[in-house]
């Protein structure tokens, strides 16, 4: 199956549209997700709380039904669909403010929506994605050292494998932050960046979109 994870940094047209479309995918794990955003024949979860009028912070969208689970953080959306879980997520910046992530740096505020969210999701069967706004290797841009560790960590006790880790970011130099992390069962096929740019090359959202295809046993 194919499976995607885009921020799209709160806006929705029909360039948006087509390239979700595109890739073909069977579940889209998105972020920044504002209220009207519609994919004809995907059904749609997204967390209760909004980081903005109209914009959620994260919502799974799946062609196969979703039996949606209660949010395992303010910005997390979860459900139940495919034999799996799926979670989406948005993890703390370094000017991420404390609204909902707690006082401290941007390592704690990490830490604490981790702790979170391990107690909110099962240990295997889970594929789990988002802007986790940390690379997972080389320059540290928007997070913290200390965080991508924690990060790491989390993935390991979840039982899962990062996709995503070698992935490039839109600006040269630096790694992806948006991440898919798959069952350490799956096969991982292919990885694709897919540049968020319009047909007239205009920026859709300061994030590129992330497609992997897998096989989960």
């Amino acid at each position: 199956m194919r499976v995607g994870t885009w921020n799209l940094a709160g806006r929705w047209s029909p360039d948006h549209f087509d390239l979700l479309v595109a890739p073909d995918c069977d579940v889209w794990l998105l972020t920044e997700v504002r209220a009207d955003v519609s994919l004809p024949g995907f059904q749609s979860h997204l967390t209760a709380a909004t980081m903005a009028p109209r914009r959620h912070w994260a919502g799974i969208y799946s062609r196969t039904p979703l039996l949606p689970l209660p949010d395992p953080h303010p910005a997390s959306a979860a459900a139940f669909g495919l034999g799996l879980t799926w979670c989406s997520s948005i993890l703390p910046w370094r000017s991420c403010g404390t609204v909902p992530w707690g006082d401290g740096a941007a390592k704690e505020k990490t830490r604490r929506a981790l702790d979170q969210l391990a107690s909110g999701l099962p240990v295997g069967g889970l594929i789990w994605g988002g802007d986790w706004n940390h690379a997972m290797q080389g320059r540290e841009y928007a997070g913290s050292v200390a965080g991508r560790i924690a990060i790491k960590a989390a993935v390991v006790d979840l039982q899962l494998t990062l996709a995503t880790e070698d992935s490039p970011h839109r600006m040269p130099g630096l790694l992806t932050i948006d991440h898919i992390a798959v069952p350490q069962s799956a096969r991982i096929h292919a990885v694709n960046r897919i540049v968020a740019e319009g047909p007239s090359r205009k920026r859709l959202s300061d994030h590129d979109a992330y497609a992997i295809e897998v096989a989960v046993s």
